[in-house]
């Protein structure tokens, strides 16, 4: 009995080893502004990178926030590495400067745009094929960044407007009664000039510290952008998405010269299904115990594996 035990005390062992060597880690400072993580296949077997880009706010390369935990880049970026494609994913810089107490309050959309093509740029020696996956605001900001030597692109849950066009569509659904100032300011902003006049409950959107940064975002319209793109894209989109809806991804894909679009049905903005209320899409915002759905992983394996 002793014996069988040791057994199989080694081979679970072993088990754990061949797990536990699927991919490396690597964490890697691409300049001053980009930390990140670089997972490799240890079978590598192809030349293929993925980059991931986070979305808007204050989040970091697991695709987390302070009071938003869910892993969901990482999941991604490991499912990726565990089918022998190597990814990248990063913090974006404001991560960094909240950790150092250096926070930059001039920063742009641009600035984010400048970031994405720095890890295209170091990355494009090494690998000979780079996709960009935009994850919401870092659909946009990837999809302008591709031009910097990236294969291909997939936005994921990323929107097909511009951003004052996302927000005025968001007030007329969540708050109506604000709509006219919300597009007031929006025209003003338009013509580029900052306001004080906006309402105080819109003041988390229209603070006067971050209008810069939205006149620059605004400036952007993804749907056309990708109409001029003629790298293959994949757009992938949940119809539980309570951010980003459906239409935004059919308007990417009916913009693109090369490009797929994926539905799925009952998921959320950060990829997991949902069978349940808003309560519990907005929970599995915070629950890094949820699987990212399926078909998102199945449809990025197969895109990337294409090309």
């Amino acid at each position: 009995m002793k014996q069988i035990i040791c057994v199989l005390i080694g081979l679970l062992a072993s088990i754990s080893i061949l797990t536990a060597q699927e991919f490396s880690s690597q964490d890697i400072a691409i300049n001053t502004h980009i930390d990140g993580t670089l997972l490799v296949p240890t079978q590598k077997t192809n030349s293929k990178l993925v980059i991931l880009i986070a979305g808007s706010g204050p989040t970091d390369r697991d695709g987390n926030q302070s009071f938003m935990k869910n892993d969901a880049l990482k999941k991604l970026a490991e499912f990726l590495s565990t089918s022998g494609i190597a990814s990248f994913r990063y913090d974006k810089r404001i991560v960094k400067q909240i950790r150092t107490g250096n926070i930059d309050d001039d920063i742009l959309f641009d600035d984010f745009v400048t970031d994405a093509k720095s890890v295209i740029e170091y990355f494009k020696s090494t690998y000979e094929t780079i996709v960009v996956a935009g994850h919401s605001q870092g659909s946009l900001v990837g999809l302008l960044a591709v031009e910097a030597g990236a294969s291909a692109f997939i936005s994921l849950a990323g929107p097909g407007k511009s951003i004052d066009a996302v927000i005025v569509d968001q007030i007329s659904k969540t708050a109506p009664m604000f709509l006219e100032d919300t597009k007031r300011v929006l025209s003003v902003m338009r013509n580029g000039q900052t306001t004080a006049d906006y309402p105080p409950a819109l003041a988390s959107i229209f603070n006067l510290d971050i209008q810069p940064f939205m006149m620059n975002w605004m400036q952007y319209n993804p749907a056309q952008i990708l109409s001029e793109t003629s790298i293959p894209s994949l757009i992938i989109s949940g119809t539980k998405d309570l951010q980003v809806g459906i239409e935004e991804a059919k308007l990417l894909q009916k913009n693109t010269q090369n490009g797929a679009l994926v539905i799925v049905e009952n998921m959320n903005h950060v990829l997991v299904k949902i069978e349940g209320d808003d309560l519990e899409n907005a929970k599995s915002y915070n629950n890094k115990a949820l699987p990212i759905a399926n078909e998102v992983t199945e449809a990025i394996l197969n895109f990337v594996n294409d090309l």
